[in-house]
């Protein structure tokens, strides 16, 4: 019998008797958080992991004690050098690991940033927009070809994807007052699109991608926050909480937040997940684009797995990209 995760649930909790020897993952962003604890899990039940990360320094300070935990498990964890803000850089590390050859089982999709305020990559590219969709785009589809049959990809995602739809009309805001969480938003949703766009295109061999959103948890992610609109943002949604009759909002710890990343890549069904979007350690319901939900509850927006979306963000970050997967 498939055993039931939920909110709670931990990475440990969700790994409890999986033995990941053999298996090859890699992670993008393992300097913090959930990265950390996403190479750190996998890694303790004997996956070798590869952590990529901008800062290498921050990095290795970060999985240290990781790195010994999982030795003694039979895993390991190794560093590679990624800047999602950079295609030289994403194509480097790309061109790294097709070098080295090596199958690839999941990838997790792990590195972000959020509510930053307006700027562009070292490419010209929104910083959201390039960051969390089109630095990921470039790599997974270049190493594609070393995730064998019943191989995933995880991509993170947020439900701050209800914030807003992608704008493939002016993704860099050239024609659009820019707003931090819209254009975060964007591109959290293009992370789903994504994720539908790939599985779409893989399934037939084999290979399966999905979208998870990890939860709420305190992370550096929010460090483009001011307390005070922290507080503010906390404030309107435990109203919102309140006025529906449920109790102040919880975060999540870190190895809760992490949990869905995990399930979603070698616990659960292949079948179940593809295509989908996934919190909690379930497949999440769709709820109608026009209907109101606070910004912690559970369900993913119809315009975020629509598969036209999805074919038309695939063909127009080609475009931007400037290559053709």
């Amino acid at each position: 019998m498939t055993k039931k995760f939920g909110a709670t649930s931990t990475t440990d909790d969700v790994l409890s008797g999986v033995d990941l020897h053999g298996k090859r993952i890699l992670v993008t962003g393992v300097s913090a958080g959930l990265g950390v604890e996403t190479a750190r899990a996998l890694a303790a039940h004997g996956a070798s992991v590869i952590g990529a990360a901008r800062n290498l320094e921050k990095a290795k300070e970060a999985i240290d004690e990781a790195r010994r935990d999982s030795a003694a498990a039979g895993g390991r964890i190794d560093l590679i050098s990624l800047d999602l803000t950079s295609l030289e850089s994403v194509r480097a590390c790309a061109d790294k690991l097709q070098e080295e050859g090596k199958p690839l089982d999941v990838i997790i999709a792990n590195a972000g940033v959020m509510a930053t305020p307006f700027g562009k990559t070292v490419d010209g590219f929104e910083t959201q927009f390039g960051t969390n969709h089109l630095g990921h785009f470039v790599l997974v589809n270049r190493v594609a070809s070393l995730i064998p049959s019943g191989g995933r990809v995880i991509a993170l995602a947020s439900s701050g994807h209800r914030f807003a739809n992608v704008d493939l009309d002016d993704p860099g805001f050239e024609r659009t007052p820019y707003e931090p969480f819209v254009a975060y938003g964007r591109a959290k949703t293009a992370n789903i699109l994504f994720a539908l766009a790939f599985d779409q295109r893989h399934r037939a061999r084999g290979v399966r991608a999905a979208a998870v959103h990890p939860g709420g948890i305190q992370t550096e992610l929010a460090r483009h926050m001011e307390e005070s609109q922290m507080a503010a943002f906390l404030e309107g949604i435990n109203n919102q909480l309140a006025s529906e009759g449920k109790g102040p909002f919880q975060f999540k710890t870190v190895p809760q937040g992490a949990a869905t990343s995990v399930w979603a890549a070698v616990v659960a069904s292949a079948e179940d997940i593809g295509g989908r979007y996934c919190e909690n350690c379930h497949v999440s319901e769709i709820v109608a684009d026009d209907v109101v939900i606070t910004p912690v509850s559970e369900g993913v927006r119809r315009y975020a797995l629509d598969p036209a979306s999805a074919d038309a963000l695939w063909r127009k970050s080609e475009e931007m990209v400037g290559e053709s997967f």
